[in-house]
């Protein structure tokens, strides 16, 4: 074991240290330099006590050059950082491989945003002229309570269970038509995501 100034006395030696090096180089000696529990700077030619181990140290040739770095050891937290920075790392390559394999282009992600939102259009026209229709069976439904009750007779059961039934039915068509109201916005933003992760996969 070697104190860090002893690597200079060695080199003022001379001819004859130089030979030794040499020697050394040859045979593939190596220093290893750490820091012990006093901070000192210690070089070793038979490893890293395993106190000192952890908190890394570098390994030399018999020239003085550093030829490997061991870091130190991961605290606990510092290896589930790392740990969870890897699995987003994959994640977003992941995600990265398949939005190369659907889309060649930015063009290609304006068209299939410009698709799906006209297809949530349709949907939406769909659900808002079924509404109409139910509210003029609605209507109509309302006219023969009407007529029953100025006959003086009960609204029968039969009529009422059907004004009950088109009200559950513009209300569940009114629920869906929000859905789809959803829908495009999220489908706005995650193809404007998309393109943009596309163009910058795409400019590298």
């Amino acid at each position: 074991m070697l104190k860090l100034g002893t690597v200079g006395l060695c080199l003022s030696l001379g001819v004859g240290c130089i030979a030794s090096v040499h020697a050394d180089d040859t045979s593939g000696m190596v220093f290893y330099r750490y820091i012990d529990s006093r901070g000192v700077t210690v070089l070793d030619r038979q490893g890293v006590p395993a106190e000192y181990a952890g908190k890394g140290y570098e390994v030399l040739n018999m020239r003085g050059r550093v030829i490997q770095v061991i870091p130190p050891a991961l605290t606990g937290d510092q290896a589930r950082e790392a740990q969870a920075a890897a699995q987003a790392a994959k994640a977003q390559a992941d995600a990265d491989a398949q939005l190369t394999r659907l889309y060649s282009s930015v063009t290609d992600v304006d068209r299939a945003r410009a698709r799906k939102l006209a297809e949530l259009d349709s949907l939406i026209s769909v659900a808002r002229s079924n509404i109409q229709g139910l509210a003029s069976q609605q209507a109509s439904l309302q006219s023969q309570a009407a007529d029953q009750e100025r006959a003086g007779r009960v609204v029968s059961q039969s009529l009422i269970d059907q004004m009950n039934d088109t009200t559950d039915q513009q209300q569940h068509l009114n629920d869906e038509i929000q859905r789809y109201q959803s829908a495009k916005q999220q489908a706005d933003k995650g193809f404007a995501q998309d393109r943009a992760r596309l163009q910058q996969l795409l400019s590298q």
